[in-house]
């Protein structure tokens, strides 16, 4: 009946609002949990958010308002990746004139105490927009106790306990650890923004977005780093082409790749942390980084005690509103394992406060959403990949691509290739899918993002005139079919 109320634009009467202390409330001040809640408040609803007391490291009882992105991923990850980038920089300077001294000093201290005040900074800007919406923040940790009650454990030990209308679950996901000998001595994503010192030797297991950004943050400061993933290549999931682009950049850069390579042990010694592998092999390092992926927060949210569905992951199954079995409880964002990026669980935010206080019911479009790892260079991609593009192709696909040496590179002799790839559909002659490798591929990602959204043709990205003297040019100038893929010539990749 209530899937039935809001498909129909009915959430339910408002006779009943008085009964509740909240109209909404939300456990789990992240970015996604914060846009729902001032959007919520903003149509009117008087809405209460809870969150755990700030921490760079989080743990089962320490988080911070603004969440993993703004405390302790995205927004941290990419300030050390611009301190990255000065090392590789000052190297290519010199052949533009600029007289660099041989040795250059690193102070990681430094640059993390700016880190750190950047993230506080931001922290507070996150607290006032909440304050500024009216809605009311709690600190501590949140629980569900029925379908319509939550209860909040603050710092003293002392539960509060509050009725609501509605109950949005917003707590993001978490680092996970493979079960191994020493694992305790590794350390995740959260505590290596965090390192008192820079690592002169790394050791990173993993193969995602986090492995080979820190390994790209590490090297470019200096740091030896071995990289050691499952599979032939990194990042899987994304455009084989890129990803062997990215691997060639990566060794191009000195990060040694340990393809088809897992972790078997690791010891504590004198000289640092012994590292043995399923090969057998032994490297030593100071610092070893798991980032062999994360988890949906959901074991300590009771969710039991409302009977909230969760999938085998132990992510909230919801429907394509983000409401879950339980007609008054709603869920955002990476706990949902949908589309894990902060600017999905921003749309999600959005969306969930139009259906519910906006009289307005809206579904989270989850197609054709951007996202770049910040490797160095990055990698960014909008829409399907040739892999994606051929498994569910009903047609022909066009696959046009443009390998070149940045005009950058031509005077500082850097020996890195940037390559772009346009996805059609033969039939339609649409944009179905844009993957680029090289300096500022985000930064121009997102401007095709709305192109391909649009529905834009190939016939209309050659007629866009480029910006010369630009990379970006080369999205409208990719005249000549590189491959074409017949529908029935389908391929598998075990790469």
């Amino acid at each position: 009946m209530s899937r039935k109320m809001l498909i129909d634009g009915d959430i339910g009467s408002s006779d009943d609002n008085n009964q509740y202390d909240f109209d909404l409330f939300v456990i789990g001040a992240g970015s996604g949990g914060v846009r729902a809640s001032r959007f919520s408040a903003q149509y009117g609803a008087k809405v209460g958010i809870c969150e755990l007391p700030f921490h760079p490291v989080s743990s089962e009882t320490i988080g911070g308002v603004g969440g993993t992105c703004v405390i302790r991923g995205c927004v941290p990850k990419k300030i050390l990746v611009y301190g990255a980038n000065f090392g590789p920089e000052l190297e290519d300077a010199r052949e533009y004139g600029w007289q660099v001294n041989e040795k250059v000093d690193f102070d990681w201290t430094k640059l993390l105490h700016k880190k750190t005040e950047e993230i506080l900074r931001l922290n507070a800007v996150y607290k006032r927009l909440l304050s500024n919406a009216g809605v009311k923040l709690f600190e501590g940790e949140g629980r569900i106790v029925g379908p319509n009650e939550v209860e909040v454990i603050q710092l003293d030990g002392t539960k509060l306990s509050y009725s609501a209308k509605h109950i949005l679950i917003a707590t993001g996901s978490r680092a996970q650890r493979p079960d191994i000998p020493g694992q305790e001595l590794a350390i995740t994503s959260d505590e290596a923004l965090s390192l008192d010192e820079l690592p002169k030797r790394v050791v990173v297991l993993g193969g995602g977005y986090i492995a080979v950004e820190f390994a790209s943050i590490w090297r470019g400061m200096g740091s030896t780093v071995n990289l050691c993933f499952r599979k032939e290549l990194p990042l899987r999931g994304f455009d084989d082409e890129m990803r062997a682009l990215v691997a060639r950049n990566l060794e191009g850069r000195g990060i040694i790749l340990h393809p088809q390579t897992n972790l078997t042990q690791l010891v504590k010694t004198e000289d640092g942390i012994k590292v043995t592998t399923d090969h057998g092999e032994e490297l030593m390092a100071d610092v070893v980084l798991f980032a062999t992926g994360r988890a949906p927060n959901t074991k300590r949210l009771n969710l039991q005690a409302a009977g909230v569905e969760l999938d085998k992951t132990g992510a909230i199954k919801v429907n394509e509103y983000s409401q879950t079995n339980v007609p008054s409880i709603w869920a955002i964002g990476d706990v949902t394992n949908r589309i894990n990026l902060t600017p999905v669980a921003l749309m999600e935010g959005t969306m969930l406060a139009k259906t519910v206080f906006g009289n307005e019911p809206s579904k989270p479009d989850h197609s054709n959403v951007p996202c770049a790892v910040f490797c160095i260079p990055p990698l960014s991609v909008v829409g399907l990949s040739e892999e994606q593009a051929i498994e569910q192709a009903t047609g022909d696909i066009l696959v046009f691509t443009s390998t070149f040496n940045p005009m950058k590179n031509t005077i500082s002799g850097r020996q890195e290739k940037t390559l772009m790839k346009l996805i059609v559909s033969a039939e339609s002659d649409k944009v179905i899918g844009a993957s680029m490798c090289g300096p500022d591929a985000p930064e121009i990602m997102q401007g095709v993002a709305i192109a391909i959204k649009c529905g834009a043709t190939k016939a209309q990205f050659d007629s866009t005139v480029g910006i010369h003297p630009s990379a970006a040019e080369e999205f409208v100038t990719m005249r000549s079919v590189t491959r074409r893929i017949a529908a029935a010539g389908k391929r598998k990749t075990n790469l």
